[in-house]
């Protein structure tokens, strides 16, 4: 019974921090780790039962997705394409192949979230738009954190946020918006993939915990989110972003 209320509260709180940041596979998959899952069956299990807060994260965000639909229409397909790649590259390559990029990672998109606007500031001041969502760029970009979500996934929504803050005009909360639904595509891709070719690894009874949890998780999440101004929403990023870089590097 702990044990279940446990990884319960622990997706609940990993679809909350998911929807209005990211990175709350950190919060899940060492839960799982420590009631003794097998490092593959929980990072498998944690994957498909968050598709749930991700539904609901996206639902509760989609005022701040409708101006959005045709960029995202257009960077969709990269993700979907990423997290089938990503889902394959954790099936074949030891757990331990991104160990060493995920921290590099996660530095590299709280920059992007700290100064995303200072540049785009100095863009404007030089009288260029700057770079647009449908450069090849981005959609690399895109490709690339759908592959990483795919295989992992902690931290891929603050990667995101702080890829299109930089590459695109858009307003921080609709970049929000946007990143909800490219997350749950890649992690939905993802569970197809499991379910089709690694159903011997999947803990049904710890994937519909955790579903249960981060659907309603995702639910306040984005209840709350929206309601935050775009500093207060950056400076939440950063925060749990750091604080899930110094558990990374200190406490795993």
């Amino acid at each position: 019974m702990l044990e279940a209320a446990a990884i319960f509260l622990a997706g609940f709180w990993a679809g909350m921090i998911n929807v209005v940041v990211g990175s709350g596979t950190l919060v899940t998959f060492p839960t799982l780790l420590l009631f003794g899952y097998p490092p593959l069956t929980a990072n498998i299990s944690n994957n498909i039962g968050l598709v749930a807060g991700g539904l609901s994260g996206t639902w509760g965000y989609r005022k701040e997705l409708a101006p959005n639909k045709v960029m995202l229409k257009r960077l969709l397909p990269a993700s979907l394409a990423g997290g089938l790649a990503g889902a394959i590259l954790l099936l074949i390559l030891p757990s331990s192949a991104f160990k060493t990029i995920v921290p590099v990672l996660i530095i590299i998109g709280l920059l992007m979230v700290a100064f995303g606007p200072m540049v785009q500031r100095k863009l404007t001041r030089r009288g260029t738009t700057g770079p647009t969502h449908s450069t090849a760029a981005l959609l690399a970009g895109i490709f690339v954190l759908g592959m990483y979500g795919g295989y992992f996934g902690a931290a891929q929504g603050i990667l995101i946020v702080g890829l299109m803050g930089i590459m695109t005009q858009v307003a921080l909360q609709q970049i929000n918006a946007v990143k909800n639904v490219l997350t749950t595509a890649v992690n939905g891709v993802a569970a197809i993939t499991f379910m089709l070719v690694a159903w011997q690894y999947i803990d049904w009874r710890v994937t519909a915990l955790i579903a249960a949890g981060s659907l309603l998780g995702g639910l306040i999440g984005a209840r709350f989110g929206r309601l935050l101004p775009p500093v207060a929403l950056r400076a939440t990023i950063i925060a749990v972003g750091a604080a899930a870089l110094v558990k990374m590097l200190f406490f795993s």
